[in-house]
Order: C-alpha cells, then sequence, then structure tokens
C-alpha cells in the first residue's frame, strides 16, 4: 500500500507530511505577529478572510536560525495543515514534491533525528539520495499548545 506525501526543505533536511493533512501551499505572505505567543509562532495570516496562525518548524525544532539569501527567502512558503480540526500555517524553506511511498519502506524514527524528539516523526523513509522525515502532524502541537493558536486568532 502507498502513502502519498508532500515534501518539503526545512534547512538542510526533507521532510514530509501525509497529503490528506495539507489543505494547500501558499506563497510567504505578510505575518501580523501576535504578541505574548509561543516563541515558535511567527505571527496571524489573513487567507482569504480566514486568520490562521502561523507557525515555524525551524523555531519548533530549535533549528539554528540563519541568514537566508536572497533567492532561498524567495523559495519559502507556508503548508496550511489541519490538525484537530484547526487550520494552521506552518512556515517551510521549499517546497520539494509530492510523492507516493510503500508504507513498507517507512522505518520507525530513531530517537533523535537532526534534533528533532522522535515524538514528532511518524517514521523516515530513503528516497532517492535523501532521508525523507514524515513527520506526524497531530504530535507537532500539544492540546495546550493548540489551545494557544486557537486564541491567537481571537484576539
Amino acid at each position: 500500500m502507498d502513502t502519498t506525501l508532500v515534501t518539503f526543505k526545512i534547512g538542510s533536511e526533507f521532510y514530509g507530511i501525509d497529503i490528506m493533512e495539507v489543505q494547500e501551499i501558499i506563497s510567504l505572505l505578510e505575518i501580523t505577529p501576535i504578541p505574548n505567543s509561543p516563541s515558535f509562532v511567527d505571527g496571524v495570516i489573513n487567507l482569504r478572510g480566514g486568520i490562521i496562525p502561523v507557525v515555524d518548524l525551524g523555531k519548533r525544532f530549535n533549528f539554528e536560525l540563519k541568514e537566508l539569501t536572497e533567492e532561498e527567502a524567495r523559495l519559502r512558503g507556508i503548508v496550511i495543515i489541519r490538525v484537530e480540526g484547526m487550520i494552521i500555517g506552518v512556515i517551510i524553506d521549499q517546497v520539494n514534491r509530492v510523492i507516493s511511498i510503500n508504507v513498507d519502506d517507512i522505518q520507525p524514527p530513531p530517537q533523535v533525528i537532526a534534533g528533532i524528539g522522535a515524538e514528532y516523526i511518524q517514521g523516515v523513509s530513503k528516497t532517492d539520495d535523501n532521508l525523507l522525515i514524515i513527520l506526524n502532524v497531530r504530535k507537532l502541537f500539544s492540546k495546550q499548545e493548540l489551545l494557544q493558536l486557537s486564541n491567537a486568532t481571537r484576539n
């Protein structure tokens, strides 16, 4: 059985999210900061009249922030995902492609991959020359964090 993933880069690593959890992929829009929000929340965007919280996965995973070149900045985007009935924007460095992989090719996650805790990872798979880290969007945020994100869109 195959699963279809939207793949993207954050830093130098490749990640995938089940396509059924992705609503759309958009260019980086202007993000309005929210006071007193968690450190990994960049703010909110207005997407066709809906206010959507935007999370920076690089910050979420405590990656070192690096200065982007103009071209790298142009490639950045936002993957709009649905988590527990909530719409959340996730900043990525570069969209890669949509791929299908056999579920038997997905290995359980090692305890730590590139500084990310295994709790966020559904599994890993080898694709071409890269290791693809498959994220479990339901585990990216605790119930408390989802509540904070939900409250951020109401203010």
